[in-house]
């Protein structure tokens, strides 16, 4: 193998990287099933989101890390925060909390890798081929499948409706987020970087919890568990995997992943709470690894 042949291909622990981050994201739906009975949603996000802020801060100043030269870049990374963190994570607790579930929640948010397809050749001129809109419309129907009986048994259509706008809020949240990162700040440095994201998510969050909530907690301990839970792993390990993976490939191979985290989520579910999985949602399963494949081929 030649040396160029060699840097060409990924190292081991990369090839992983997709991988790790649907089992990480995935977990995200269970933090919060534990830790908003104990406080409201975006209070629960606040406290969440002076913790990362407070220890990026340090590890980036331990580090050494470098901070962008450029107050344009600045300002790109902190507005990719919004949209990712504020808008996409705000959204999805805020449907939960007001009784959205998990599974009506997450077939919404699915069909992110769709309008990230439509935008990704408007956006960032990306080419999105044929198989690629297949392996999309073979995840989504694969998501759907995986969380049909959860969105049968919510509630009726009209009280459904509003708690679907939250969720729908989440969705272009993403979808812009993972558009506007990819073309305006693919690559910075994750410690300082996710400091920029932090800051103006945690400003307008504790504004918004401030002024539509009552910001009591209830120190439990499964309260604690979920907070130091999407902490680290889902704010410290997954974001810092997902912004690796949308600086490493396209646009559409980013959001293809999101088609996974449903069907993750249900088999966590199923592991933790004895959450009933069907036939097929089983069948769903693979259709939606078919999928994402097919897409990210």
């Amino acid at each position: 193998m030649t040396a160029s042949a060699a840097r060409a291909q990924p190292t081991l622990p990369a090839s992983f990287y997709p991988l790790l981050f649907v089992l990480l994201w995935s977990t995200g739906f269970i933090g919060a099933k534990f830790g908003l009975p104990d406080a409201e949603p975006l209070t629960f996000l606040s406290v969440r989101y002076l913790i990362v802020l407070v220890l990026m801060t340090g590890i980036a100043t331990l580090t050494r890390a470098p901070w962008p030269s450029q107050p344009r870049a600045w300002l790109h990374i902190g507005v990719s925060g919004l949209l990712v963190h504020a808008v996409y994570l705000g959204g999805v607790f805020t449907a939960i909390a007001h009784g959205l579930p998990a599974g009506v929640t997450a077939l919404v948010v699915g069909l992110q890798p769709v309008l990230t397809a439509l935008g990704a050749g408007t956006w960032l001129g990306e080419r999105v081929e044929p198989r690629q809109w297949a392996g999309l419309a073979l995840g989504f129907l694969g998501v759907g499948m995986v969380v049909a009986h959860k969105a049968a048994a919510s509630a009726d259509a009209a009280h459904l409706l509003p708690m679907l706008v939250p969720a729908v809020v989440a969705l272009l949240g993403i979808t812009a987020g993972t558009l506007y990162q990819k073309r305006f700040c693919p690559s910075f440095d994750l410690r300082t970087g996710s400091v920029i994201q932090f800051l103006p998510t945690l400003a307008v969050t504790a504004l918004a919890a401030y002024a539509s909530e009552t910001m009591q907690i209830h120190w439990s301990g499964s309260f604690i568990f979920a907070l130091a839970w999407l902490v680290l792993v889902l704010s410290l390990g997954a974001v810092s995997l997902l912004n690796l993976l949308i600086r490493r490939g396209s646009a559409v191979n980013v959001a293809s992943l999101f088609y996974l985290t449903p069907p993750a989520t249900a088999l966590i579910a199923w592991a933790l709470f004895h959450e009933t999985l069907t036939g097929l949602s089983l069948v769903g399963m693979v259709v939606a690894v078919f999928g994402v494949w097919l897409a990210r081929r």
